[in-house]
């Protein structure tokens, strides 16, 4: 083969490796997850009110669906 041959596959590796390398780390589920859990500690600690009246509406919604599911005449 030929430099000029060798120098491109040389390039078109080390451009797929980098390609690769950053599909992998898009994709690392753990980090990914450590990150959410980082930025949702830190939301809460800056400003917890929204947090609050969020859970208080999911346990709202929770109770009136069980309320419902067991006072309907189903």
């Amino acid at each position: 083969m030929s430099d000029t041959v060798q120098q491109g596959v040389a390039s078109a590796r080390a451009q797929l490796e980098s390609t690769l390398d950053a599909i992998d780390e898009k994709l690392d589920v753990q980090k990914r997850a450590s990150e959410l859990a980082e930025n949702v500690k830190r939301s809460y600690q800056t400003n917890p009110v929204p947090w609050i009246i969020g859970a208080t509406a999911a346990a709202v919604v929770v109770a009136g669906l069980v309320a419902w599911a067991i006072f309907s005449d189903d």
